[in-house]
């Protein structure tokens, strides 16, 4: 039997691999208009806890334009956490699907769910890390700037799963990474981390520049007021390089983390950023259930070869 891949956090996958996930979502999106139906007769089980759009419509149009279903489930319709365990859960899911997608707060409940599944996990997002968006993310950079190994990368603002997957993803593809947040919130970054409180530095000569919302689900009420000076606006942008581009996974608390100037200039890359989750995520899930059968070679360009 061959072993289950999971997707939870980019550490725990070899570099090469997720290079190869990259390269398959660059081509599938440009089939994007034919795609290949290599999820044919696959199921995936999407299963929420928090309210969701791009997370949600981009999994589900994944798994259905390759050819697949779904099965959307909140946390609250089902028995995960509550009357049944989550082992129980894990080897139910497993006989009636073929891969789980996870939007969770609880990171710790994700992979003790993929011990015992015997189907591919995907971490769609916890308060701990956001894998989908940062592959997402890199597919975008790549695109518009070329390798992102030697660019520098600075983000602004609020020390989150956003930012804890950009430091991995940062020693897995060598790029150069500064977190710019308040300094009484430098000891929540990541070991090894390199953190400033100096939000002018880190945006000097940036390629990317990259933030998040300062209040996240769940935080309503959070005082924003420390979080001012590391809004990204006209001026920071002026110290990056003049083609560098900005960031954000969505949505935005308008006009917070971001000015309305920045986040509507040619700058701003985050719709392209938005579709590419569509794209890597479609390669993902067939990283994940290749051992189920699906060719990452069965696109219309490999097949006209």
């Amino acid at each position: 039997m061959k072993p289950v891949r999971h997707f939870i956090d980019l550490s725990e996958i070899p570099g090469d691999t997720l290079r190869g996930i990259l390269a398959h979502a660059h081509d599938l999106k440009k089939n994007k208009f034919n795609p290949p139906q290599i999820f044919k007769g696959l199921s995936l089980a999407m299963v929420f806890d928090k309210r969701s759009t791009r997370t949600r419509m981009s999994f589900d149009l994944a798994m259905k334009q390759l050819g697949g279903h779904t099965v959307v489930m909140n946390m609250d319709e089902i028995q995960l956490g509550g009357a049944e365990s989550v082992e129980s859960t894990a080897n139910v899911l497993s006989r009636y699907v073929d891969a789980i997608m996870l939007r969770m707060s609880n990171q710790d409940m994700m992979k003790e769910l993929s011990r015992h599944a015997s189907i591919p996990v995907i971490n769609g997002m916890t308060n701990q890390s956001h894998p989908c968006q940062i592959m997402a993310d890199i597919l975008t950079i790549e695109e518009k700037l070329g390798p992102i190994e030697g660019k520098k990368v600075a983000w602004f603002g609020d020390i989150n799963n956003v930012s804890n997957t950009f430091v991995q993803a940062s020693k897995i593809f060598n790029f150069d990474l500064v977190l710019a947040v308040p300094e009484d919130l430098h000891g929540k970054a990541p070991k090894g981390a390199n953190v400033t409180a100096d939000a002018k530095a880190a945006a000097k000569n940036a390629d990317v520049l990259v933030t998040d919302t300062w209040v996240s689900l769940g935080q309503e009420g959070k005082a924003i007021e420390k979080f001012w000076p590391y809004q990204v606006n006209g001026a920071l942008m002026n110290l990056a390089k003049n083609n560098a581009i900005f960031m954000h996974c969505l949505p935005i608390h308008e006009w917070e983390e971001v000015s309305e100037d920045v986040a509507k200039s040619p700058a701003s890359v985050i719709y392209d950023e938005a579709e590419n989750r569509l794209h890597v995520q479609k390669a993902i899930l067939a990283w994940c259930l290749e051992n189920a059968g699906v060719s990452l070679q069965e696109t219309p360009d490999s097949e006209a070869e």
